[in-house]
């Protein structure tokens, strides 16, 4: 289902910041997200959470574990989103759906309210309107000509959906739903931002899979008028997602595929009123494992560091290649590879980095869900191996990081034992190999991260 994140007045940066918010200087991002993966193994239909210092690479919280259970309606959750309100703390909303039983139907909206993003209260449910259908993906902006919060999601008008709105001051009782915008095919997903006071929409087009813009001189139903041609990272994308740079005068606009097989893409754009966005590289995010339909708010750097020490970042680690970012690397029948992501058993691609068994200078890669076994090389080639106890073992076993020899940012590894060689991949294959080429220096630089 497609989820929606609400970027209130001040949630991401996207809108002018309302009075309490105009002191707050943001340096992170927050991300609200639910789990899947394509087997279905990382299904987790509850809140999860996620905080980054640049707004593109991610870090998740509590082990990528969930930090608050829906326990009513549904039981469970998609699609949430956070919003800082007026008076600076955050209300989260999701959609009332426990996993993908489509034919579903709930008028209501799981609430949470939050001081901090640590500790979740008054968890609800707040019915939105009284149809016969869903309320899917909610996003929620203050709406300064009502003196509320216009709460934005999608629901089955005329037989097919349409984005709807309820108004609510306090997130406790809402107006009954009225159609917001209806381009006369099904739409989903509506997000906003507001730039030189014109307010600006993006939604899925859900007849094929694509995103467009609008914009209006108001939040009023029925004003916004589409300004954009469709906006495609070349397969079905839903869940438009806009995010303001903390740091610069870019935006950041995120998508999500529809099935548990996909991942999310970002766009970058320096001028949401001109409408262009471009498609950005793998290489330059990381998204939380296993994540779905994320919502995004900007953060203080308090309340980044407190949700890091309250929370704490994962025990394991992922590395990503350099040349094929789709890609990272795992372990598959032993055998140590780099595939696309997403797969299961996704923790194949999870590992330990311990201090290398040869030189605790050094690392060895410990796996996660077989965690009496390291990747060494044999033959040259990386296989994942019980520890034999021997010395040929440990020195095979640890590696040497240093700067990524393709980019110094991110990171490489020199075999311990044979220190002429690295760790790259080969027709997708990882081995140690003396390094020679710009392309085998791509081979082997790797992007540590979660």
């Amino acid at each position: 289902m497609r989820r929606r994140t609400i970027l209130g007045a001040a949630v991401l940066g996207a809108f002018v910041r309302p009075a309490p918010a105009l002191a707050a200087t943001y340096t992170g991002y927050a991300m609200a997200y639910f789990t899947e993966s394509p087997t279905m193994a990382a299904a987790s239909y509850n809140l999860h959470l996620a905080v980054s210092s640049d707004g593109l690479n991610w870090t998740p919280l509590n082990q990528n574990n969930p930090v608050a259970d829906p326990a009513l309606g549904s039981g469970g959750l998609r699609d949430p989103f956070i919003l800082r309100k007026q008076d600076g703390t955050f209300a989260v909303l999701a959609t009332d759906l426990n996993g993908t039983d489509w034919a579903y139907q709930s008028q209501y909206l799981h609430v949470w309210d939050s001081a901090d993003l640590r500790t979740f209260r008054n968890y609800r449910l707040l019915k939105v309107h009284n149809l016969a259908t869903h309320a899917w993906a909610p996003e929620a902006v203050w709406d300064p000509g009502r003196g509320q919060y216009a709460v934005v999601y999608s629901a089955v008008v005329g037989g097919h959906n349409v984005l709807m709105v309820s108004y609510t001051a306090d997130f406790v009782t809402a107006t009954s739903g009225q159609v917001f915008f209806d381009p006369g095919y099904d739409a989903i997903d509506g997000t906003f931002a507001t730039v030189g006071g014109v307010n600006y929409m993006y939604y899925k087009n859900n007849t094929n899979s694509t995103l467009l813009g609008t914009r209006s001189s108001s939040f009023n139903p029925g004003s916004f008028s589409v300004h954009t041609g469709a906006i495609t990272p070349g397969r079905g994308v839903e869940a438009p997602q806009i995010v303001k740079s903390n740091t610069a005068n870019t935006w950041h606009m995120w998508g999500d595929t529809w099935s548990p097989n996909g991942r999310f893409f970002c766009w970058q754009s320096t001028s949401i009123p001109g409408g262009s966005w471009s498609l950005l590289n793998d290489r330059s995010y990381t998204q939380p494992l296993n994540s779905k339909h994320l919502g995004i708010t900007p953060i203080t750097a308090a309340e980044l560091s407190g949700l890091t020490s309250h929370f704490g970042t994962p025990s394991w680690r992922r590395l990503k290649s350099y040349n094929f970012p789709d890609r990272y690397v795992r372990h598959a029948n032993n055998v140590a590879r780099i595939d696309v992501y997403p797969f299961d058993p996704y923790q194949d691609q999870l590992w330990t980095l311990v201090p290398g068994l040869a030189d605790p200078a050094g690392v060895s890669f410990r796996s996660v869900n077989f965690p009496s076994m390291y990747l060494r090389h044999a033959g040259y080639a990386l296989v994942l191996a019980a520890g034999d106890g021997t010395a040929t073992f440990r020195a095979d076993a640890t590696f040497t990081q240093v700067a990524g020899l393709a980019d110094a940012s991110w990171a490489s590894f020199r075999s311990y034992n044979f220190p002429d060689r690295y760790l790259r991949h080969a027709n997708n294959v990882l081995r140690i190999d003396p390094i020679a080429s710009a392309t085998d220096r791509q081979d082997a630089t790797f992007r540590v991260g979660y």
